[in-house]
């Protein structure tokens, strides 16, 4: 399995490395996303988004999903909660609308992601930097991987 490693040293790196992975965007594209509170996952996705043209992003952990209309729509989805509440709520029908799909904490959903999707890990070495590991699933998300990082 291919990985990727890219360092950022403040949040605006990580916008901007989010907005050059939303350049390379498509319909029907996953991201997933893991990594400690804090450690930017919900910053990646607010950078992702600005560049789709949607700005009023917020945290999607009570609601799970929401959803938001830009060039393609983006559904934003937070399932740190799932666990607890175990409730069916059709996340897979997401994945083949045509919009582009963002999950943080994916990790609790293992199950039931596609098979090809783009998994991206961010640790918190301190403060200001962070650590991203990308590991592309299917050649879609392989070449974005190899054009921009």
């Amino acid at each position: 399995m291919d990985e990727y490693k890219i360092i950022t040293h403040s949040e605006n790196e990580t916008i901007a490395l989010a907005q050059n992975i939303e350049s390379e965007k498509f319909p029907n594209m996953v991201i997933c996303l893991n990594g400690d509170l804090g450690s930017g996952k919900t910053l990646f996705t607010k950078g992702f988004a600005h560049a789709m043209g949607i700005d009023e992003i917020t945290s999607p952990t009570f609601t799970i999903i929401k959803e938001y209309q830009g060039e393609l729509m983006l559904y934003h989805m937070d399932v740190y909660r799932l666990e607890e509440t175990n409730e069916e709520i059709g996340i897979e029908e997401y994945y083949d609308r045509g919009g582009v799909t963002i999950i943080e904490w994916s990790d609790m959903i293992k199950d039931i992601l596609p098979e090809e999707r783009l998994e991206i890990k961010i640790k918190i070495i301190d403060e200001n930097t962070r650590s991203l590991t990308f590991t592309p699933y299917g050649d879609k998300y392989r070449e974005i991987c190899e054009m921009i990082l």
